[in-house]
């Protein structure tokens, strides 16, 4: 979808960028071959084209960052068809304070699971988010990622794709558990608990088989995760296609 995206443009908004695909320009390629277009100045046009050619060598160069401030947030979207390979799932799970204990990284093929006390550090998590070119959450924007930034000085400079707000926008609306259902996205009976229940459990007892649950129901809110991203993508694609 990033290759027929407009929206990364200056000024370049829904509606300019539906104009061009009424005219048929409907892709980056058909842009630059494109001598006029209708609604925009030959210099606007000459700009334009310098800036879908970067924008092709940032995808030759697998570079997802360079759209870092150009595509707007609720549009990251956009990319991840194209960056698929190269994504990842995060998901935290915090205890009664706020503090992070559990951090789960995925991509579509292994899950890493950072655990406090464990294996919970800076260094790992930036490592590992290191080999990835774009980040999936749900609710992310406002929960993982600004205390994964506080608490750990976790750097994250990739594309991020904030599913929460997308769900919204398609009607899907509550937490990932209640979207879930909606999608009827599965989920073993004894992982629909309280993990900070679970995390104060086995602070308490100490006992691996509270941590382990815990762990077991990280993964399977990221596994989850993939689903839910398959079906926005999907949704979201269909609700601005216009060609």
């Amino acid at each position: 979808m990033i290759q027929q995206s407009f929206v990364f443009l200056e000024k370049c908004g829904a509606a300019r960028e539906n104009s061009f695909w009424k005219q048929g320009i409907t892709d980056w390629r058909k842009f630059l071959v494109r001598e006029k277009v209708m609604g925009i100045a030959a210099a606007k046009k000459e700009f334009y084209n310098r800036r879908i050619r970067e924008a092709q060598q940032a995808l030759a160069e697998d570079n997802a960052a360079y759209f870092v401030g150009k595509l707007p947030a609720k549009e990251m979207w956009r990319l991840y068809s194209y960056f698929k390979e190269d994504c990842c799932f995060l998901d935290i799970e915090t205890d009664s304070y706020g503090n992070v204990v559990v951090v789960g990284i995925s991509n579509y093929y292994n899950t890493n699971t950072f655990v406090k006390g464990f294996n919970l550090e800076r260094d790992l998590l930036q490592k590992e988010l290191s080999k990835y070119k774009l980040l999936i959450t749900f609710n992310g924007g406002a929960f993982d990622l600004p205390k994964l930034r506080k608490q750990l000085q976790l750097e994250v400079k990739m594309p991020h794709i904030d599913l929460k707000p997308l769900c919204v926008k398609l009607d899907l609306r509550g937490g990932l558990k209640e979207v879930e259902k909606v999608l009827n996205l599965k989920r073993p009976s004894h992982l629909y608990g309280n993990p900070v229940e679970l995390w104060k459990a086995f602070h308490a007892s100490g006992d691996r088989e509270y941590l382990q649950l815990l762990v077991d129901y990280n993964t399977e809110d990221i596994e989850n995760l993939k689903g839910v991203m398959n079906v926005v993508y999907k949704r979201m694609r269909e609700k601005v296609k216009n060609f």
